[in-house]
């Protein structure tokens, strides 16, 4: 055989096993993931409880700074708004393009008082692939704040909101969040002296 066909075949064959281990990898089963667990300051903290009640835009604003603070000074990884879901935007690199994510989520208050976001849609580019593929993606490409858990096998986001620093000490719980009506209600409990 002539030398010039080998090699055409050898590298058919290399290209050929390069993209069945690319379409391997990303549509292998997710592994589990472990929540963070609550800190326990949080059922230490004790003392004066304030009820504070806000709009969609104003979290969205809060949420930002905080998530800022969190990725000290380096520019955050994704976009976010918050109206009557909280959609998520970012962009992954795949062979040197830039391919647009969007995920949208209802949040809901769990008995702790930290948000768990669960996925309605999802859209990556004009690509089909399932939402557990796309957050793994997310997961393992984009590096989030500790107080954050991506969950692709339940297609949710954990936002334990008891990791997050606030000011003296004191703890924020979600208490209800109520996107389309523009109602939210947070409880800042400041220790007591």
């Amino acid at each position: 055989m002539n030398k010039w066909k080998f090699a055409f075949f050898a590298l058919a064959g290399t290209v050929l096993f390069a993209i069945l281990l690319v379409v391997y990898l990303a549509t292998r089963p997710v592994d589990g993931v472990n929540l963070a667990e609550s800190s326990d300051s949080e059922n230490e903290v004790k003392g004066n409880v304030l009820v504070v009640q806000t709009t969609t835009k104003e979290l969205e604003s809060i949420s930002k700074k905080y998530l800022k603070d969190a990725s000290k000074g380096s520019p955050l990884p994704l976009d976010f708004t918050i109206d009557d879901d909280i959609e998520l935007r970012s962009t992954l690199t795949v062979f040197y393009t830039d391919i647009p994510i969007t995920m949208n989520f209802d949040p809901i208050v769990d008995k702790k008082g930290n948000i768990i976001l669960k996925q309605t849609g999802m859209n990556v580019g004009l690509l089909n692939i399932p939402p557990e593929t796309a957050m793994k993606i997310m997961r393992d490409s984009l590096e989030f704040p500790s107080f954050i858990t991506i969950n692709p096998n339940k297609a949710e986001i954990y936002i334990d909101l008891s990791l997050i620093n606030i000011a003296s000490g004191s703890r924020i719980k979600a208490k209800e969040l109520d996107l389309p009506n523009d109602k939210i209600l947070l409880e800042v409990i400041v220790p007591g002296e």
